[in-house]
This record gives C-alpha cells, sequence and structure tokens, in this order.
C-alpha cells in the first residue's frame, strides 16, 4: 500500500493534517509526519533527516508520497531524497498539492490500494476539485 508523509512547518500543523487523514484511512495506509525543527525557542521550519527519517519509517514497496506545505519545504524532501538509498527514492514522490486537500485525497486514495501514480494524482487534483466546487 502507498503511504503517505505529511511535511510541514508547524508541528501542530502536522499532527491536525494527519488527524484528519487518520479519520479516513483507519487501517489503511500509513501516515507518518516531519514537521517542525527541534529547536523550543524557534520550532517552525523543516529538516531533511526528519523527513527522511519519516519516509524510511512508512516506506514500502508500492511507495510514499511527500506532501508539503510551503516552497522551502520543498527543498527540505527533496534533500531527504537525496539522502535517501536510490531504491528507496526511486518510489518516492513529493506532491504539490495544497497540504490538507492534497493529504486527504491521497489518504483516500492509497487507502483503497490505488497506484503511486494514481495517488500523486488525486493529491495534485484536490486544489482543482475545491475552485470547481467554489465557482458551481
Amino acid at each position: 500500500m502507498v503511504n503517505l508523509v505529511i511535511v510541514s512547518h508547524s508541528a501542530k500543523l502536522g499532527e491536525g493534517v494527519a488527524e484528519l487523514a487518520n479519520q479516513i484511512v483507519r487501517d489503511g495506509c500509513k501516515i507518518a509526519v516531519a514537521a517542525g525543527i527541534d529547536d523550543t525557542e524557534n520550532p517552525i521550519g523543516t529538516d531533511a533527516v526528519k523527513i527522511m527519517n519519516a519516509i524510511e519509517a512508512v516506506f514500502s514497496e508500492d511507495g510514499v508520497v511527500v506532501l508539503v506545505d510551503l516552497g522551502s519545504a520543498i527543498l527540505s524532501a527533496q534533500t531527504a531524497l537525496e539522502l535517501l538509498e536510490p531504491t528507496i527514492t526511486e518510489k518516492v514522490v513529493i506532491s504539490y498539492a495544497p497540504l490538507v486537500e492534497g493529504t486527504l485525497a491521497a489518504a483516500l486514495a492509497a487507502s483503497t490500494g490505488d497506484t503511486l501514480n494514481t495517488v500523486l494524482e488525486e493529491a495534485n487534483l484536490a486544489a482543482h476539485l475545491k475552485l470547481e466546487q467554489a465557482y458551481n
């Protein structure tokens, strides 16, 4: 089964998104959170090593989708991919979807057994669905 990693600058935000997604997956895909940094005075940020560890924790042969909140989270996620073994990296993709909508769409697709590419597509389409609802 495809699993997910949520990357956020805020630990609270990351945990909240995971809480929502876990309502959908129940016993389905695994969701790891790599959010915030280990600095009590300045906890906002992302950590490539934390992201790498999260990917390794939920890795499956079916793949992992990494969902990110802001631009620098993308850079940290890309760095994490460079730190991983190539055999893992080739089965990990980064989604640029809005964090909440993308995570929920990916969680639903993954929990029904969709492929890595389909889970990624569903995450990326989430913003379009929201826009369609707003203008209908």
